[in-house]
Parts: structure tokens; C-alpha cells; sequence
């Protein structure tokens, strides 16, 4: 069974009887705001319970309850085993709308409050600091009601063995679903522990995979055949998937752009830009501050669901840097620019570490502090009110709700100041000082919630947004902040074993990291080395991978667990395959050690990769938004894919004249002194030279960049 499609927080109800309980599975909701801090902070007067010890954000938000909430852990446990007590793994996040929904409901409710508290041992566990339990009691709910979302409820045995759950439940069920289900355990224990092993099977089942026997010669096939069975799902007039809600998902754009190019079909390069073209000029994209939120609520790229998740900007920039290296479009550069300024300004902290994400709401209403009155904008901008109004469509096109207007754009700068008549040059001055009113004016608004957690995986996506960006743009600021946040990490995030922390919060690192925590950062490693050629990025990256070998992958299946062998064992230990909003960590794992492989021809690492692209291979055509990443290994390894080596003193700066140039297959290395690296080991001369190889076998050396070209085209 595969989890939520795009990362979607699902809203539907669907009655399900299990040990003669009524369950009603409802998620987090596509366009709906969570309630403000402030709030919260006018309920917080009665009740502390454990969680006021935790460092989440959205735990402590639930720090004054009056359920008597206990984070996850063996305490927990041990008192559901003393008490012979069902525990309630209450699991969501910081900005999930209807997590907040049922908490003001029913974790905020007294006599509610009390049933839970006299009758189960209730756990609150925030999803982006433990994935490992919320894939697991997803994947029981899931099996149970057909639906997942968040907040997700899950009763369990005191061995954490899941027996029954859901996602939204109102106040009056919830206390019914309370009553009934602690009715059942009293009256005949036997038949829900034997629920509970029948469940738990099932969750191992879907743990387990099977390698394919003999899965023949990777090729070309599948991905033709991928991408037969997606074209019919593209929405070619307003670009993304042809319905509603709409993800930016930018691995599967970072992968139809490469095929695209690869293969020169006109089509796919056309409705990637599209898509790209609508994002940017979209209310998804802040017009006024820079960055994205984390999907569209409609098919237009309108009306988004406000919050702004670092991950989703941190591939965005990767993506929009690429695109920009292919198509020239300057809307992209633009675009890449101020996602930049806003992650700067607003998720960075004063040590270099990024934050999580911000909210949607404020003021009790989702998107306020990002949508504007007529009369407001007027009163602002005076005499510059009418370009504003057309620029960013202050008319029907952006109006959205009680009368206020999502800010966003029909056309790009050229073609707008063209409509105007004026200059692009004048157009451009007179947008930068009307964003640099609305920017102020937005400032002094209560500013949404901040979750200043920093996760290692998350981090790692952002240190490589800014190596890519630095690759295609050369802002040597952007560089350096890729270097400054990564020592940082390898600094503060690193474990004394050789692994990885998953969290950094408040100077403190904690939580065994995740393998979505050692690939990420390996493909960021990889990166920082691609841009200078400091091959103690590479070395480090080797030591992760390694660390990673050893403690996550499974020899039978030949892929990882998502979850180390140190960590305390779960009921099912996850694996993780399909690409989301995210990129799988098997797919990200994957590419990392094919370019690991092919940097120190180890054949170790390129059989590992090999052999789990041999595993998903025959099952991506079937699913093809869910293996895109899968799907540029697939590129990596039947395509021809040149590794170019620049040697000699001169070698960053030549490697910089590749910038204008998108060469979608390719792997980078240099040195300017002598390397052990196989592929530079006696290569360097008085002289800076740049070879092109492909599978080890290297053209004649060349001096020129045009030259180089010439051999890989």
C-alpha cells in the first residue's frame, strides 16, 4: 500500500468497523488554517503536563493540556504494561490545521481530558522529529480505514503493537470511540491482542521487499513506458497534475527536465516550463517576500495552503537553478533569487542552521499575514497603486476571500512591461520599491509561527539549493553559506560513533539520525565537492555512506531500513521507496552511492545502487510520480554519463565556464594539485586540462570549455 499521494494531508470520511468500533478517518485538510499561537497561549493557564520538558514546538504546544500527555518513550510504556492500559499514539505536526482542530476540541476539553487520562496512556509524538513511528502507525490506519492523514490517533498494547485508530475524530465520537474501545479491552482482552498480531503482520508485509529474481538489462524501455503512462496525467494548460491540490513535487520535474533534454522531446520541455512559468507567476510563490508555500489548493497555482516548508524551497531553488541553466528564462534566476532572500531573512538562524517552516496562519485566519485589502494596497502606495493593481491582477483574477486578494502574476516582466509601456528597466525599479513598502507594511503584521527546529535531512536539501544555485549563478555568497551551514552540521550533528543526529534545536542535538539524515547530506557532500573540489566533503561522505552501509542496509532485500540497527526496535522497521514530496531516502541513497562509485570507482557502492534500481526498476512504470528520483538513477545508468575532470591550477575557474551549459548527465571533479582520486590520479600538469570521460575510457585532454563541449555533445 502506498502512503499519501504528493505528501497530500487527506480529508474524507470513511466509516470502518473494527472490534466493533465506528472509526471515521479524516485528515489534515488541503486549504485550512491551524489555530494561532496566541490562542493557544490563553489555554495554557491550568494545566502542565510532561511534554512542557520536550524541545518541539508542536509538542509544547500541547505542553498544557490537560490530557496528561507522555512523549514517546519507555516511561510511557512502562506505565501502560504497570496499569494493564491501551496506549493512544497521538502523532501530527506544527502546522497541521486539524491537529490544532482536535486538540481545541478535545485535548482541551476537561471531562474528554479525563476519559483519556482514567482509561489510556496518551503519547504525543511530533512527526518530523520521529518519521520511524509515524510510518509505522500510518501504515496500521492506513490498513485499517483505507485513509491516512494527520492528526493521525492510534490505540496500541502497551508493546506498541497497533488495535485500532483514525485521524480527525469530533469531540462526541472521540469520547463514543474512548468509551467503546476501552469497553472492549476490559470484556475480551483475548480478541483485540489477536487483532493486534493480525495487524502487525500486515505491517510487516508491508515492510518487506522482494528482490526481483531477474529483472534483465536496464534500458530505455522503462522509461519510455514511465513516461507513456504519465503524459496523460498533465495538466498542459496551467502545467503540474491535471487536478486539485497541486504539489510542486520538484523531483519529478528536476527528472521530465533531464529526460526531456536527453532525448530533445519538445513536448516535455514545454510543459516543464509551463509548469515552472505558473509556479513562479503564482499566489503559491510569495510575490512580495519570496518562497513558496507548500501546494496549491486549486489547479490555477492560486490560492495556496500558506504554510512555507524549508524542504519544498530548498528543492525549488535546485530545480528553478537547473531550469534557468537550460532555458535562460530570467523569471527563473529571479525566482531562485528571492526564495534565497526569504530563507536568509527568515528560516536561517544566527549560526547557519535553517528552520523547519513557518505557519499558514495568523490572526486566526489562514494566509493573513500574505493577503491584502484594496483599500490598504491604495493607501500604501499612493500614485503606485495602478501598477501594483495590474502587476499583481488586484482584480478578480487574485481576489480570494472576505474581500482580500492573493498577489499574483499573469505574465513575466518583458512581456507585462511591454502590455504597460514602459521599460523593462523602469518596471523593474518601480516593482522592487513597491515590494519594498508591502514588505514593511508586512512585517509589523503578527507574523505566523515559527518551528525553529532543525532537522539534518532538511538541512542538507537546503545546503544543496544553495550549491546549485551557486553552480549555475556564481554568488560566492551562496556558496559560502553552503559551506558555513554544512560544517555546521558536520559540527554540531555529528555523532561521536560516526553517525548522524537527526535534530538540532537550542544548541542541543539529539534523536539517532534517519537514513533520509545520512543521504541527504551525502548528496549535499556530494554537491560542495562538485563546486570546489575540497575533497574533504568526499572523504566525509564516504565516511557517512559507510556508517550507512553498516547500520541500515538490509543484505537480503538490498535496500535500507529506514531506521539504524542501534535504535530501540519497533513494532516493523520501515523502508522507504517511493519519491514524495521528498525524494525517497532508498532512491536519494541510491544516486548517492552511484556518484560515490564512480568518484572512487568502487564497485561496492555502484553494485549496491545497481542492485536496488534492479529491485524497483519493474515497478516504476506503474507509479511514475513516485519513483522520479529512481527514475534519474535510471537516466545515470543508460544514458551515457560523462564524469569530467578538470585539472591544473586554473581548474575552479574553468570549472565556472561550464555554468551557462545544462548537461543533465554528468559528474564533476578537479583538483589543482595532485589527487588519488582514479579518475584524476596522474593527470595534473603545469597546465590546467579538462578530460571527458565516460565509463572510465577518457577523450583526448582539451584546454577550452568549448572544447570539452564539442566531446560531450
Amino acid at each position: 500500500m502506498l502512503f499519501l499521494w504528493s505528501g497530500m494531508e487527506v480529508r474524507s470520511i470513511v466509516p470502518v468497523r473494527a472490534l466493533g468500533v465506528l472509526v471515521v478517518a479524516m485528515g489534515c485538510a488541503p486549504h485550512a488554517a491551524h489555530r494561532p499561537e496566541a490562542v493557544i497561549q490563553d489555554t495554557m493557564s491550568e494545566h502542565t503536563n510532561r511534554l512542557i520538558h520536550e524541545s518541539s514546538p508542536y509538542l509544547l504546544q500541547h505542553a498544557h493540556n490537560p490530557v496528561d500527555w507522555y512523549p514517546w518513550g519507555e516511561e510511557a510504556f512502562a506505565k501502560a504494561r504497570a496499569e494493564n492500559k491501551l496506549m493512544l499514539v497521538s502523532i501530527g505536526y506544527s502546522s497541521c490545521h486539524w491537529c490544532h482542530v482536535m486538540e481545541r476540541e478535545s485535548f482541551e476539553n476537561d471531562s474528554i481530558a479525563a476519559l483519556m487520562n482514567e482509561r489510556f496512556v496518551c503519547i504525543k509524538v511530533d512527526r518530523e522529529e520521529r518519521p520511524d513511528v509515524d510510518q509505522v502507525y500510518m501504515s496500521a490506519v492506513q490498513l485499517m480505514t483505507g485513509r491516512g492523514g494527520w492528526p493521525l490517533n492510534c490505540f496500541a498494547l502497551a508493546d506498541g503493537r497497533p488495535v485500532y485508530g483514525g485521524t480527525y475524530f469530533p469531540p462526541q465520537q472521540w469520547a463514543q470511540v474512548l468509551t467503546e474501545l476501552q469497553n472492549t479491552w476490559q470484556r475480551d482482552p483475548k480478541k483485540v491482542t489477536e487483532y493486534a498480531s493480525r495487524l502487525q503482520q500486515g505491517i510487516a508485509q508491508q515492510s518487506v521487499v522482494r528482490p526481483v529474481e531477474d529483472v534483465g538489462e536496464l534500458d530505455n524501455t522503462i522509461l519510455k513506458d514511465l513516461l507513456e503512462n504519465w503524459r496523460p496525467m498533465f495538466d498542459n494548460v496551467h502545467g503540474g497534475p491535471d487536478k486539485a491540490p497541486k504539489f510542486p513535487m520538484p523531483n519529478n520535474y528536476a527528472f521530465l527536465l533531464r529526460y526531456a533534454w536527453l532525448t530533445d522531446d519538445a513536448e516535455l520541455k514545454r510543459h516543464v516550463q509551463l509548469t515552472l512559468d505558473k509556479m513562479a507567476l503564482g499566489g503559491i510563490n510569495d510575490q512580495v517576500g519570496g518562497g513558496f508555500a507548500r501546494y496549491s489548493t486549486d489547479v490555477l497555482w492560486k490560492a495556496p495552503h500558506f504554510e512555507k516548508m524549508l524542504y519544498d524551497n530548498a528543492q525549488l531553488v535546485s530545480l528553478y537553478s537547473q531550469a534557468y541553466q537550460a532555458f535562460k528564462n530570467p523569471l527563473y534566476r529571479t525566482t531562485v533569487e528571492r526564495t534565497l532572500a526569504f530563507i536568509e531573512r527568515e528560516m536561517t538562524s544566527p549560526e547557519g542552521a535553517f528552520y523547519s517552516a513557518l505557519d499558514a496562519d495568523t490572526e486566526g485566519e489562514e494566509g493573513r499575514f500574505y493577503v491584502w485589502e484594496k483599500d490598504e494596497l491604495r493607501d500604501l502606495l499612493g500614485t503606485e497603486f495602478d501598477l501594483a493593481a495590474a502587476y499583481y491582477n488586484v482584480d478578480n483574477a487574485g481576489l480570494w476571500e472576505h474581500g482580500r486578494y492573493i498577489l499574483l502574476r499573469r505574465m513575466a516582466d518583458p512581456e507585462f512591461a511591454a502590455e504597460f509601456g514602459i521599460t523593462e528597466q523602469e518596471l523593474e525599479q518601480r516593482i522592487a520599491a513597491i515590494d519594498a513598502i508591502l514588505l514593511d507594511a508586512r512585517n509589523k503584521r503578527e507574523r505566523p509561527g515559527l518551528d525553529d527546529k532543525s532537522l539534518t535531512s532538511w538541512n542538507a536539501l537546503m545546503v544543496k539549493g544553495y550549491c546549485d544555485a551557486y553552480e549555475v549563478f556564481g554568488n560566492t555568497a551562496w556558496r559560502d553559506r553552503a559551506v558555513r551551514s554544512m560544517d555546521l552540521l558536520l559540527t554540531k550533528c555529528h555523532r561521536n560513533t560516526g553517525g548522524l543526529w537527526h535534530l538540532y534545536k537550542d544548541g542541543k542535538a539529539s534523536i539517532n539520525g534517519y537514513l533520509e539524515d545520512y543521504c541527504f547530506t551525502i548528496e549535499a557532500l556530494l554537491a560542495l565537492y562538485g563546486i570546489t573540489f575540497e575533497e574533504r566533503w568526499l572523504s566525509a561522505a564516504r565516511t557517512l555512506a559507510d556508517h550507512a552501509i553498516r547500520h541500515f542496509h538490509d543484505p537480503q532485500s538490498g535496500t535500507f531500513h529506514f531506521t539504524s540497527d542501534l535504535d530501540p526496535a519497533l513494532i516493523a522497521r520501515p523502508t522507504e521507496l517511493h519519491d514524495n514530496v521528498i525524494p525517497a531516502s532508498n532512491s536519494s541513497m541510491a544516486n548517492a552511492l552511484f556518484q560515490l562509485g564512480q568518484l572512487f570507482d568502487d564497485e561496492r557502492y555502484l553494485a549496491i545502487s545497481r542492485n536496488m534500481l534492479s529491485t524497483i526498476a519493474p515497478r516504476m512504470t506503474a507509479y511514475p510520480t513516485g519513483h522520479s528520483n529512481w527514475a534519474q538513477l535510471l537516466l545515470a545508468e543508460t544514458f551515457p554519463y560523462q564524469e569530467i575532470a578538470i585539472t591544473g591550477p586554473d581548474a575552479l575557474a574553468l570549472r565556472r565556464q561550464f555554468a551557462p551549459h545544462y548537461l543533465p548527465n554528468r559528474l564533476f571533479l578537479g583538483c589543482t594539485t595532485p589527487s588519488a582520486l582514479p579518475l584524476l590520479k596522474d593527470k595534473t600538469s603545469p597546465g590546467s586540462t579538462i578530460f571527458v570521460c565516460v565509463e572510465k575510457a577518457c577523450q583526448l585532454p582539451v584546454t577550452t570549455v568549448d572544447a570539452a563541449l564539442k566531446q560531450i555533445q
